[in-house]
């Protein structure tokens, strides 16, 4: 029951920032542009992270210059794909090489280097409850706020008026700037957050999950997030849960090696990878679901007064 505990622990926290990215490529999304971006935007955050806790020791700021590092790179990126009007795909591709390469070449002094531990967070009196305890509250406190963090966006998307002229945007961008809204800023904007927030999961891979610098420590959990998106058909809730079923399956290598299955190490990596690849083949099924679902100017560009 105690490794079990662990197993479900564990995998919270490695579904948290595959759930905080993937909520940020979904206010990109919702918004009609797709950023392919985010594995390179993650690896900027991440080194910029790892340094600013290893000189300063401080979480908080780490993360904050994790989604300032996320956000200005996401903010180049909008400039070219919302005002330039490049191709999103192949930008968002050059993005994510240049985060890969820049991170390497900025983070080459702080590989094999780790920050000082400071003890896992937990909750005092809930950390003893039996099974409850190890699975749920011996979390960093990123991990609550990122639960909090889809109720939150659901209810801006589809309770705010703000969240319903991003969705028009992203539906109807020239029926809404023909209402007088300003749809390149708006996209700017969500761009940004959508940035800020893979910022802010870069850092936390670095800082808290593994508080150690590695070139591509992201390890494809960027191109997961993007999936995670069509997978959770463009829904908050089903992120969280497609993050953490990822996480899961993430862990699962480590919880069978500790119970002493013998499955090769390799196959057991890959799983997460080789589950995104058949959730995407089975949604793919079906067009039409997908159609229905979809942000209907999802990678197309906007030219105002066309």
């Amino acid at each position: 029951m105690n490794e079990l505990a662990l197993l479900v622990g564990a995998t919270l926290s490695a579904g948290t920032p595959l759930a905080i990215a993937g909520m940020g490529l979904l206010v990109n999304e919702r918004v009609g542009v797709l950023n392919l971006g985010a594995e390179g935007t993650m690896l900027v955050a991440a080194v910029s992270g790892f340094a600013v806790a290893f000189h300063t020791g401080n979480t908080a700021l780490a993360l904050a210059a994790g989604a300032l590092a996320g956000a200005a790179l996401a903010a180049l990126f909008g400039w070219l794909v919302i005002w330039l009007n490049t191709n999103q795909y192949a930008t968002g591709l050059a993005v994510s090489l240049f985060g890969a390469g820049f991170s390497a070449f900025v983070g080459i002094d702080y590989v094999g280097r780790q920050l000082v531990q400071h003890g896992a967070p937990s909750i005092p009196v809930l950390r003893d409850l039996p099974f409850l305890g190890p699975a749920l509250f011996q979390q960093h406190p990123v991990v609550y706020l990122t639960m909090l963090l889809a109720p939150l966006t659901a209810l801006f998307l589809y309770r705010t008026r703000a969240g319903l002229v991003l969705r028009s945007i992203g539906e109807a961008p020239d029926a809404a700037h023909a209402l007088g809204y300003p749809v390149r800023r708006i996209r700017l904007a969500a761009v940004m957050v959508g940035g800020a927030l893979c910022g802010v999961s870069g850092a936390y891979l670095s800082v808290v999950y593994t508080p150690l610098w590695v070139e591509g420590m992201v390890a494809g959990r960027g191109w997961i997030a993007l999936a995670l998106t069509v997978f959770a058909t463009w829904r908050p809730a089903r992120i969280l849960l497609g993050a953490y079923l990822f996480g899961g399956a993430t862990m699962l290598q480590f919880h069978l090696q500790a119970q002493g299955v013998q499955v090769a190490s390799q196959f057991m990596t890959m799983l997460p990878y080789a589950a995104t690849i058949v959730v995407l083949v089975l949604i793919s099924r079906n067009a039409a679901w997908i159609r229905l679902n979809m942000p209907a100017s999802l990678g197309k560009p906007f030219f105002p007064g066309s």
